[in-house]
């Protein structure tokens, strides 16, 4: 090969090598973004990306090595229109707790959703339980998304029971020091990125 195939062969290299960089630039430029599993793409116009403005979502079982049969259910939303104000988040959660087949569930009508990165914090109160008090009680739960290592805590981590949990406020749960067991299920949080 002599030079002047060198060069050629060099030009072309750059050619591509700048190809590839503006492809990449006109990627970013577009607005292009992974939020969890969601994948939105923004007009070049500046308009805010299409999404919801906050979730959590998804199932899984807590480690005990006891083996108690812990189970939460999460399908929690703030839709993009109600970005300024969480308590106008949607949606269920679940939570049941049995050990040897004794044991409670309830549901929670979601009444607050708070995001931030990969950590939520939920608030609702309980529509449906057979734990004797439990109904008409508000609780909050709060989960760390860390992929399949998950975490998890609720508000009555220190009480014992959601049914004792008092006048608990909007938007509370506890830190997350639960662990989820591994292969029973997985949490996904989207984040919220208020206008401040």
């Amino acid at each position: 090969m002599n030079r002047s195939d060198r060069r050629t062969g060099l030009a072309a290299l750059g050619t591509v090598l700048l190809l590839i960089a503006g492809v990449a630039e006109s990627a970013a430029a577009s607005g292009t973004e992974r939020s969890g599993t969601r994948h939105a793409v923004a007009s070049g116009a500046g308009d805010r990306e299409k999404r919801e403005a906050a979730a959590l979502t998804g199932a899984a079982k807590l480690y005990r090595s006891a083996g108690d049969d812990i189970t939460f259910t999460f399908d929690a939303h703030l839709a993009a229109k109600d970005d300024a104000d969480p308590t106008k988040a949607t949606g269920t959660f679940e939570f049941s707790h049995y050990v040897n087949g004794v044991g409670a569930r309830a549901k929670a009508e979601v009444d607050c959703l708070l995001t931030g990165g990969r950590v939520a914090v939920v608030s609702g109160v309980i529509t449906d339980s057979d734990l004797p008090g439990a109904e008409g009680r508000r609780v909050g739960i709060t989960v760390h998304d860390l992929g399949s290592h998950d975490r998890l805590g609720y508000s009555w981590a220190s009480v014992g029971s959601p049914a004792e949990t008092g006048a608990l406020p909007a938007c509370v749960g506890s830190a997350p020091f639960e662990k989820v067991r591994r292969g029973t299920g997985d949490y996904r949080v989207v984040p919220w990125r208020p206008k401040l």
